[in-house]
């Protein structure tokens, strides 16, 4: 097992929320997708409601909608990596009436480079994601900005 997490690359996680209770089915799909390709292995997945209260419960997928617009490809993705503590914190995150999947999956494209690093002594000391909704609201901010100096 050892030889193994040495050959892994980054793990992340993700937590992914949908309005009105449940996803249209469009993401699921390319998720699994890109675990089928091998760009990521995911290792764990659950799945949260909020409701209009602030009410949260886990849900299994047996009780969506149809095959739970494509999520039903990740039954049985479970690697005990998604604890009470993460559900927690997952659900402080959502807003009111939604819907949410939490997924841990390993960067496999990231792989070989993160073995490489290992190997030489090296190791990764902080990683972190900037939301296309913060980059949005940049460019629009700048834009605004420079609008007010013409």
């Amino acid at each position: 097992m050892a030889d193994d997490i040495e050959e892994m690359g980054p793990i992340d996680y993700v937590v992914l929320e949908w309005p009105d209770g449940q996803p249209t089915g469009e993401a699921a799909p390319l998720i699994i997708d890109a675990h089928a390709k091998g760009i990521i292995r995911i290792l764990d997945v659950a799945f949260l409601a909020k409701d209009e209260t602030g009410a949260v419960a886990s849900v299994e997928l047996g009780t969506l909608n149809g095959d739970g617009a494509g999520l039903s490809d990740f039954e049985g993705a479970s690697s005990g990596l998604i604890g009470q503590d993460e559900l927690d914190d997952a659900a402080e995150v959502l807003e009111p009436g939604t819907f949410a999947a939490i997924l841990v999956w390993e960067n496999r494209w990231a792989a070989p480079i993160a073995s490489a690093l290992r190997r030489s002594g090296g190791q990764l000391v902080a990683a972190g994601h900037i939301p296309v909704q913060a980059i949005l609201a940049q460019l629009d901010a700048l834009e605004a900005l420079a609008s007010e100096g013409s």
